[in-house]
């Protein structure tokens, strides 16, 4: 303490609290759902539509190979392919195109690939030759994801948003027990595509 007795030039000493940058102090948070200074962030996942190229080059080489030992494809000019649009299968009735479309199902199946992700034609009589095309949905069309939204909007979690970017959809909630509940009713809907919820965080 200063005491002006005796003291013909007092001495003052000031303490300045030291400045501290680039950090940022937040409250424990077992959920990692705060934010800054108490606030909470948002929690969110993307719902894609998205078909594993790899595991479609396989399923179509494995069928293409039983198409090739299967006795009842003999002979009835039996092929499938893939392109750049798609899948093409071809024989030479409209019966045995549709069998060659069941094995190519059966082998996507295995290959872990909904068949939600193919969008199919009807067989067309080329010449003497019955052709099946079928294209292959990659990402969520802007119909669909309307209908998405749409959905979570009306019975979803009242905290949760739904936003559509390009062919993903970002969805969001402060709430991730929302988020769970927002997952859960899209797997249990009637949806004509397959969805996957990616980049959970």
């Amino acid at each position: 303490m200063y005491s002006p007795i005796g003291c013909a030039h007092p001495r003052i000493t000031v303490f300045l609290a030291p400045v501290v940058t680039g950090q940022v102090f937040q409250t424990r948070d077992p959920g990692g759902l705060s934010g800054y200074h108490g606030e909470m962030a948002d929690s969110s996942f993307d719902i894609v539509s998205k078909v594993d190229p790899m595991e479609l080059e396989n399923a179509v080489n494995q069928a293409h190979k039983e198409l090739t030992q299967r006795y009842d494809f003999k002979g009835v000019d039996a092929k499938l392919e893939k392109n750049a649009s798609g899948i093409v299968m071809e024989a030479n009735t409209e019966e045995r195109v549709k069998a060659v479309l069941d094995v190519l199902q059966s082998k996507l199946v295995k290959r872990g690939i909904s068949l939600k992700s193919l969008e199919m034609g009807d067989p067309v009589l080329s010449g003497k030759i019955y052709r099946l095309n079928a294209a292959i949905k990659d990402g969520i069309s802007g119909e669909n994801a309307k209908k998405v939204t749409a959905l979570i909007r009306q019975d979803g979690p009242k905290t949760v948003k739904a936003t559509i970017q390009g062919d993903e959809i970002r969805v969001s909630s402060k709430s991730r027990d929302d988020l769970q509940q927002t997952i859960a009713l899209l797997k249990s809907a009637d949806l004509d595509i397959d969805l996957q919820f990616v980049n959970y965080r």
